[in-house]
């Protein structure tokens, strides 16, 4: 009954963590993508018309983002390998990495320049950590709507609305129980967008101290539905 009920639960945490941190690092670091990396190459473009600091950081997403998300997948593999609960460590190193952005973004915080030193390192650590939660909910939560990469899914939304306002067809049948669960992630990562920015105004670089926790329920959450399976 527990594992029922948290199950779904997961991948909305995920989700409003992923839009959180991807507002707080573009309000933080100069209009760096922590989460949607693909979309410094827009960012970056504009520094580097408006002259605007932070391309440095902004060139240094990608290839950092594909390095993790390679060394997630290698980690991933070897635990599976020796049955250790490879979703629960995962996450339990993204954990690490957003308590690392964290204190680094309180300690040297405010960003006046993107491009100084402190500011590229503490984009790269949250950049890192939402790697490690893009592998981890492609390589384990496959069947669940993409947890940050929202453009997609707002497509998949409204193919499965156009459909259903034709009628079931025999070779996709219903779409409305997959078009609840994507409507319900876009609007978690919405909520996680919205609340950042509003505690961002509010509170600055401490903002960056709810991530951690949220890292925190997704772990409780994760690790209350492997205990739930091995009782069943």
């Amino acid at each position: 009954m527990t594992r029922d009920l948290f199950r779904p639960l997961l991948p909305l945490v995920l989700s409003l963590n992923a839009g959180y941190v991807d507002t707080a690092g573009f309000l933080a670091l100069q209009g760096l993508f922590t989460a949607h990396v693909t979309g410094n190459f827009v960012t970056l473009g504009a520094s580097l018309v408006l002259g605007t600091s932070g391309a440095v950081a902004k060139l240094l997403a990608l290839p950092v983002f594909c390095l993790v998300v390679i060394l997630a997948r290698l980690l991933s593999t070897a635990l599976i390998r020796r049955q250790l609960p490879a979703l629960k460590i995962i996450l339990g190193v993204k954990f690490a990495f957003l308590v690392i952005g964290a204190a680094l973004a309180i300690h040297f915080g405010p960003f006046t320049n993107g491009d100084a030193i402190p500011a590229v390192v503490t984009g790269m650590v949250l950049v890192a950590a939402m790697a490690i939660q893009n592998a981890a909910h492609r390589i384990h939560l496959a069947s669940a709507p993409p947890s940050t990469l929202m453009t997609g899914t707002t497509t998949q939304i409204m193919i499965d609305l156009a459909d259903m306002l034709q009628g079931p067809k025999p070779e996709t049948g219903t779409p409305g129980a997959r078009f609840a669960r994507m409507s319900t992630n876009i609007v978690a990562f919405a909520l996680g967008c919205a609340s950042a920015a509003l505690l961002y105004a509010r509170f600055g670089v401490w903002c960056f101290v709810l991530p951690p926790a949220l890292a925190c329920v997704s772990l409780f959450l994760r690790m209350t539905t492997e205990a739930e399976s091995r009782k069943t």
